[in-house]
């Protein structure tokens, strides 16, 4: 599990390492004498050590193209495999190193062919940060925030499917992690708080997988509280929108519970 960081301490120690380890590549020339083409040789070696997945060793590389090589047409995409060796390895601070690369891919390149792939790389710069539901949701919210920005601007991208399979994934850990705190109130049994929170659920997040407990919950709070009236659509939506649901029987057996409508009163 990837240990969070408070962001403005991680980001300024990085900073300041980045910044020493961008001077020793300045100094540091790992082209061999003799190649012509220098950046390309750089992007060669660099994209077969990510094959590797050699995140280190391919980011040597990338580095000095970024940096000797500022009118290169490969720099763009050096800049972009930056971000990739960082986000390779997964840790908390590199995936801050990641996401300050994609973050200036976007600045200095907006309109680049490849745009589309930066805001989706950022976007999982966060998701892989994602807690369990029950810890904080912080994470979750940025990579919702990035992913969401994602399929919005760029419907043509090549990677508009897996970036709203990844925003659906976000969306429901977060929506989890709002179901499980009225999950915890049905199950003390403070309905009022149930109630409210299972409502929030589906208000936010109408599309949750899940929503066959949430109805099933939300009605059987409002059934403990005395307003039967109430459940009834949330145990007929869940019968009528899941085939299959654990709480199906239960759902059809509290709608064949509920009390027929009395009589209109006779008129004198």
């Amino acid at each position: 599990m990837i240990r969070r960081v408070p962001r403005a301490v991680l980001a300024a120690s990085l900073l300041a390492a980045f910044a020493t380890s961008s001077a020793c590549s300045r100094e540091k020339n790992i082209v061999p004498t003799g190649i012509l083409e220098g950046d390309k040789y750089l992007m060669d070696r660099a994209t077969e050590l990510v094959g590797k997945k050699k995140w280190f060793q391919a980011r040597e590389y990338y580095r000095q193209l970024v940096d000797n090589y500022p009118q290169s047409n490969y720099r763009p995409d050096a800049k972009l495999g930056l971000g990739d060796t960082y986000l390779g390895e997964k840790s908390a601070e590199a995936l801050v190193l990641a996401e300050n690369e994609f973050r200036e891919f976007l600045t200095f390149y907006p309109t680049n062919a490849r745009a589309d792939y930066a805001q989706y790389k950022l976007g999982m710069c966060h998701f892989q940060q994602m807690l369990a539901p029950d810890r904080d949701q912080t994470a979750t919210k940025e990579a919702i925030a990035e992913l969401a920005l994602f399929v919005q601007r760029y419907p043509q991208s090549a990677l508009l499917e897996e970036g709203r399979q990844k925003l659906r994934a976000a969306q429901n850990r977060l929506t989890e992690s709002e179901y499980k705190v009225g999950y915890f109130y049905w199950r003390n049994k403070w309905y009022p708080g149930a109630i409210d929170r299972f409502k929030a659920v589906l208000k936010n997040d109408p599309e949750y997988p899940m929503r066959d407990a949430v109805y099933y919950y939300l009605g059987d709070s409002l059934v403990k509280m005395g307003r039967r009236a109430e459940a009834v659509p949330y145990f007929d939506r869940l019968t009528k929108e899941f085939e299959k649901s654990e709480f199906l029987d239960k759902a059809q057996l509290a709608l064949k519970e509920q009390p027929a409508e009395p009589p209109p009163p006779v008129k004198k």
